[in-house]
């Protein structure tokens, strides 16, 4: 997945070669999250908040919603966006094949069609590239943490103190995924 801070991370790159089954854009930028006030109220529960500065607390999801918090939130995102769409421009400058409206709008597509509209510069695979850039001689190093027969399966150390933190990044993964609907 080369979407959103993929995508915004691939830009560095002078080329960048995707699968063609990729998830490829996502240039746009989103705030996401919930609100619990009613249900924090319902279950009889006292929070207790302490900060120093009157916007430490923006868009708190136990208080209610404030307009005013909001609109600080959207210049942030629109800043952001603008200067995604500004990286993209500058790192594609003369490759990029459709109307900015689309390509800006945060939609995403496989790497085929990220290739069509000029957001990759072409299909490969990390060694056929480079083989193809460079010739059979190329060799690719892997670079790995040391760790022993049980760090193969990620399981460190201690695997009862890594379970949660494996747990927790499990979860994460999932919720990346399910965005794109995978």
């Amino acid at each position: 997945v080369a979407a959103s801070g993929g995508y915004w991370l691939a830009c560095a790159a002078d080329e960048i070669y995707a699968d063609e089954n990729a998830i490829v854009g996502s240039i746009g930028v989103i705030s996401m999250g919930f609100g619990f006030p009613r249900a924090i109220e319902k279950l009889g529960i006292d929070r207790r908040v302490y900060t120093s500065g009157t916007s430490k607390s923006t868009n708190d999801p136990f208080k209610p919603e404030k307009t005013e918090d909001v609109e600080k939130l959207k210049v942030i995102l629109e800043e952001m966006h603008e200067s995604f769409k500004g990286l993209v421009r500058d790192r594609r400058a003369g490759k990029l094949k459709s109307d900015e409206s689309e390509l800006f709008s945060g939609a995403f597509w496989t790497g085929r069609s990220a290739l069509n509209h000029g957001l990759v510069d072409g299909i490969g695979h990390l060694h056929d590239v480079l083989r193809d850039k460079f010739g059979e001689k190329v060799e690719i190093k892997k670079i790995e943490t040391p760790g022993g027969f049980l760090s193969r399966f990620g399981i460190g150390k201690s695997a009862l103190e890594d379970m949660p933190n494996a747990a927790i990044a499990a979860v994460e993964q999932r919720a990346l995924w399910s965005r794109f609907g995978l």
